[in-house]
């Protein structure tokens, strides 16, 4: 019923009831008495406010159901937030069943990851303790209730688990449940999964026809978070093998180069050899030696520098820690390290970002002969900034040479930098360090929730 219609009838009814007595007493009863009027007018009053007690009793009831439908709209927006915030499949899952449990507010929570052959894959609860997990045992096997594939559109709503046809009991170390309610999780990606939450804490403990309504409704929210999560992991292995495909092609430019010098050095020495120019020779060997050393190095501190590339089970704040870890143990230059755990970048940002790093250091460890670095990694205003400096010997940019300092790997940062739409300065000072900057606008580089 409209609110309009309930307006319409709140203002004409007692009027046509009044028309109507009158009327009715008019023709009925002719003239009356003073006692016998004042009955009647007792009785239209009485009416009147037994009627307007009627519909004030119904807009308190629209009142009360709307206020609920509201608190559990926030409900479901805050828990759909909540999820959707998270993009490691394992922490989008386990926050699944929490939120659900909470916004229905049943005692137990669980989902189960279904494989192509309809069998329980992985088994997520909630409201049980990690030693009460343990306690019970493996995940289920699909036997039982929770075996029941339940496709769209249907659902399970159970008073007594135990009357289901398909129950075979609980194991042992399993708390008692009773009532069982049970929706789809309909991804449009490969997962596929039944949501379960057990015992309402309000109530007799059973679920309600608006409490299944509301795991439906969290139910899709939770699919688009599951798929938006299994995009994210999608995109970051892309990301991460068009890098490592960059940098085999990065090392066989390098290699090659390394190659052709070891080649030239070789013919030197040969030359030197046989007109007997023995010092001559040796000091090629010696050069030769020094750029194979040097090599070794580098290929080494580039297969670091793949290992230590963020993806899906790896943050970027723990790829950078590693990385930091084995280069400071190669260079022997110790690292001051600071970042903003909780940013969130984009999986192109994020591997660009550490590539521009591990170049940065490379060029410190080759040429700047510093006993320390900083790498400073933080959010600041609208931007993404990125810092690393050293108190080494500097250059000179105005009067730079190929020796003083490495141009092949400042282009070859500046384009990374360009390719996801940031930019990077170097600021140095003879006798004074260097430091290198990299900064991204915040609506290019955060990852999208």
């Amino acid at each position: 019923m409209t609110l309009r219609r309930l307006k319409l009838i709140a203002i004409s009814a007692p009027i046509v009831g009044i028309l109507t007595l009158e009327i009715a007493r008019s023709f009925v009863l002719g003239p009356i008495s003073i006692q016998q009027r004042l009955v009647l007018d007792a009785v239209i009053v009485a009416s009147i406010v037994l009627f307007s007690l009627a519909i004030f009793a119904f807009v308190e009831q629209m009142e009360n159901r709307l206020k609920r439908q509201n608190r559990e709209l926030l409900a479901l927006h805050a828990a759909g937030i909540d999820v959707a915030s998270e993009l490691a499949l394992d922490s989008v899952l386990k926050k699944v069943v929490d939120q659900a449990r909470i916004l229905v507010g049943a005692k137990y929570g669980a989902l189960s990851v279904i494989d192509d052959q309809s069998r329980i894959q992985s088994f997520v609860t909630s409201g049980i303790t990690t030693e009460e997990r343990a306690a019970i045992g493996p995940p289920p096997v699909g036997h039982g209730v929770l075996g029941v594939v339940l496709r769209e559109g249907q659902s399970l709503n159970l008073g007594d688990i135990k009357q289901h046809p398909r129950s075979v009991g609980f194991p042992a170390n399993h708390p008692h449940m009773k009532s069982l309610l049970a929706v789809p999780i309909l991804c449009k990606g490969p997962f596929l999964g039944n949501l379960y939450l057990s015992d309402k804490l309000s109530g007799d403990g059973s679920f309600s026809e608006d409490d299944k309504q509301s795991l439906a409704r969290f139910a899709v929210q939770a699919a688009i978070a599951i798929d938006n999560a299994h995009l994210h992991a999608q995109v970051a292995d892309l990301a991460v093998a068009e890098e490592r495909i960059r940098i085999a092609h990065e090392m066989h430019d390098g290699l090659a180069q390394v190659l052709g010098y070891v080649n030239t050095k070789v013919q030197a020495a040969d030359a030197y050899l046989k007109r007997g120019k023995t010092d001559d020779a040796t000091q090629q060997l010696n050069e030769l030696a020094r750029s194979a050393r040097q090599a070794y190095v580098d290929v080494r501190e580039s297969i670091i520098g793949l290992r230590a590339l963020p993806n899906r089970d790896r943050p970027l704040s723990e790829a950078l820690r590693e990385f930091f870890d084995l280069w400071e143990e190669q260079s022997g230059i110790s690292i001051h390290f600071s970042i903003d755990d909780d940013m969130r970048l984009k999986p192109r940002v994020e591997l660009q970002l550490v590539r521009i790093v591990q170049e940065a250091l490379t060029n410190v460890r080759k040429h700047a002969r510093a006993t320390s670095v900083r790498v400073d990694i933080r959010m600041r205003g609208e931007d993404v900034i990125a810092v690393v400096g050293d108190d080494g010997v500097g250059f000179n940019q105005a009067a730079r040479t190929r020796s003083e300092h490495p141009r092949f790997g400042l282009t070859t940062m500046r384009e990374r930098a360009e390719s996801i739409g940031g930019k990077l300065t170097i600021e140095s000072t003879p006798g004074r360090g260097t430091t290198m900057t990299f900064s991204i606008a915040l609506r290019d580089a955060a990852a999208d929730a």
